[in-house]
């Protein structure tokens, strides 16, 4: 039987049956990865490692928005 992973995503909860890297949220939620920073339970993900970090049950992952200025 498949374990259930709930976890927080910018805020709303989600739950997932599957096995899921950080990488298939991103492209699952549609994010362009160069314009962003992921952060996994408050620190932040090195994007080399997004294909190999897995989804755990209670995670809270967060998009923080590279913005230009001047």
């Amino acid at each position: 039987m498949s374990q259930i992973n709930y976890f927080s995503f910018n805020g709303q909860c989600y739950y997932t049956k599957q096995n899921l890297t950080l990488l298939d949220i991103m492209i699952y939620f549609n994010y362009n990865s160069s314009l962003l920073i992921l952060e996994l339970n408050q620190s932040v993900c090195n994007k080399d490692k997004w294909h190999q970090t897995f989804i755990n049950n209670n995670d809270k992952l967060e998009v923080v928005s590279i913005v230009g200025g001047g």
